[in-house]
């Protein structure tokens, strides 16, 4: 066991190294810089530009230095627990991503928590009733919750939302609240906009998750382990919850390693779409205007995320399936 977690974590060091270098050099493939961008929108606004004030904008962001040197800058600021400044926020890096850091893990975490309330207990009883008129309806809802695109069921809750419940558009709390200290009243708005993000997001995920666990649970109840549990007279609750199911949630553990960076990234499409005032809108500004160390460390930061949850997903697969065995198998 030792040995396998030393060379995971060595092959785990070796896979962020990989992915900085990716993740920086798809940043700079697009032409020109943040500064670039800068000086045409004050163009654009009526402003001239000097090339004296360029060279010193230039200097100051460290944009003069070959792109080899600002890697390395950016690369050793992480090693330090530096994630930079972000040229267009003219904050640190870590303060803009904490400040919607607590919205987006309580948006996704609630929407996470919504998926598996409501896929499980459907994907075992349609597993368990076959062909029935409710695993036909069931599967009915799960296709349509499928083919419906997530923005187009924002629109339509939101303005549900607002007709029959008051609730203002967009956001995830009235707006007085916005730059209100936390109380009971700013907790009860949070929640009152909380539900529909939380459904629109969770939709997609929770017919997907209902479709793959009827399959992989219908999958083991056919297995010969199941019939000889049977004839031994185990009782079909036990037998249910002591094998197939356990056997059937494979595929869940393991996506463990996309759980992770989901829930602080978030959905970018929903979050622009509703205001949500989460990272992934920020992230894909960032990448627009060519924020480097913005996109960059927070593309890292969910780079870690996968890596360490594709790490925890081996270990929880290994301890949850008998079957599964770390590193080569001896051989008999």
């Amino acid at each position: 066991m030792i040995r396998y977690l030393g060379g995971r974590l060595f092959t785990m060091a070796w896979t962020l190294v990989a992915i900085s270098v990716i993740v920086f050099v798809i940043i700079q493939l697009p032409p020109g810089d943040y500064l670039t961008s800068y000086i045409a929108e004050l163009q654009a606004q009526g402003e001239t530009v000097s090339g004296d004030k360029i060279a010193f904008l230039r200097e100051e962001y460290g944009l003069d230095r070959p792109l080899w040197e600002q890697y390395l800058v950016w690369a050793g600021g992480l090693l330090q627990g530096d994630l930079g400044y972000s040229f267009e926020y003219n904050q640190p890096v870590a303060d803009i991503v904490g400040d919607r850091m607590p919205m987006t893990i309580l948006l996704n975490a609630a929407t996470i928590l919504f998926v598996y309330l409501v896929s499980f207990p459907i994907g075992i009883y349609s597993a368990t009733h076959q062909y029935s008129w409710a695993d036909h309806g069931l599967s009915f809802l799960g296709f349509l919750g499928l083919a419906t695109p997530n923005f187009l069921l924002a629109l339509i809750l939101l303005y549900l939302a607002n007709v029959w419940f008051g609730t203002s558009i967009g956001g995830l709390m009235a707006p007085e609240f916005i730059d209100e200290p936390w109380s009971l009243a700013k907790i009860g708005s949070v929640l009152s906009h909380l539900w529909v993000p939380v459904l629109v997001i969770g939709t997609a995920g929770t017919a997907g998750m209902i479709r793959r666990l009827r399959a992989n649970l219908l999958d083991e109840l056919n297995r010969q382990y199941v019939v000889t549990a049977r004839a031994k007279g185990l009782t079909e609750g036990r037998l249910l919850l002591k094998y197939p199911l356990r056997m059937a949630l494979n595929p869940f553990v393991a996506d463990l390693g996309t759980l992770l960076p989901q829930i602080v990234s978030g959905s970018v499409i929903i979050s622009a779409v509703m205001s949500l005032p989460t990272t992934g809108p920020m992230l894909l500004a960032s990448l627009r205007s060519q924020d480097m160390y913005l996109a960059g460390s927070f593309l890292m930061f969910l780079a870690v995320l996968t890596v360490v949850g594709m790490f925890v997903s081996d270990v929880l697969l290994a301890l949850l399936d008998p079957r599964i065995r770390l590193g080569k198998s001896t051989p008999r």
